[in-house]
């Protein structure tokens, strides 16, 4: 009879335990959704601002008069030009996109011919929403890695991390806060 008590208990709590996984597992997993769908946005979103990049090099470039200042061999927007040949993670892509929108905005202001161009107006206004859009991403995807990384490192959620493998995620801007380099706070 004492046999069959310990087994019902042990049992009982090989249910639990199993139950508890299964929970704290499917919990992982809709936070794994939700974080590659907000990489897919944010990768949508870059996508769409390097396009806008791309169309105006054409309309910048029919506008420039500096031919005289001898800058007709300079590129324009260069960190755009060649981006199609590199593979690049979403955080590399966004900082050169990001200097490709500072560059754009330099042509804007030095060429004021641009902002008589109705395809430029437009490329610049599809620029400026894309601003918010890419900051409310990254907004999004880095709340959603806090509480993945809280998963990830509280007891008892750390116990199915450790047995799936689930590792701590960095944030959007690529900042290791636990490491010792700080180069990668540079603006």
């Amino acid at each position: 009879m004492l046999v069959f008590v310990y087994l019902l208990v042990t049992f009982i709590l090989a249910c639990v335990f199993l139950i508890c996984y299964i929970c704290m597992y499917n919990y992982y997993q809709t936070y794994i959704i939700r974080i590659n769908e907000s990489e897919a946005f944010i990768d949508t979103t870059l996508r769409k601002r390097f396009d806008l990049l791309n169309k105006s090099i054409g309309i910048i470039e029919a506008n420039r008069k500096d031919k005289a200042k001898g800058k007709e061999d300079e590129p324009i927007l260069k960190s755009i030009v060649n981006l199609k040949s590199q593979k690049l993670s979403n955080f590399e892509l966004d900082r050169i996109l990001y200097d490709g929108i500072n560059e754009f905005q330099r042509y804007k202001d030095e060429i004021p011919s641009l902002m008589e161009n109705e395809s430029f107006l437009k490329i610049d206004l599809a620029l400026f929403e894309s601003e918010s859009e890419i900051v409310s991403a990254r907004k999004y995807y880095n709340d959603i890695i806090t509480d993945y990384n809280k998963l990830v490192r509280n007891f008892p959620s750390n116990i199915v991390a450790k047995i799936c493998n689930y590792k701590v995620k960095t944030y959007y801007d690529g900042k290791d806060m636990t490491d010792d380099d700080i180069q990668d706070f540079k603006l």
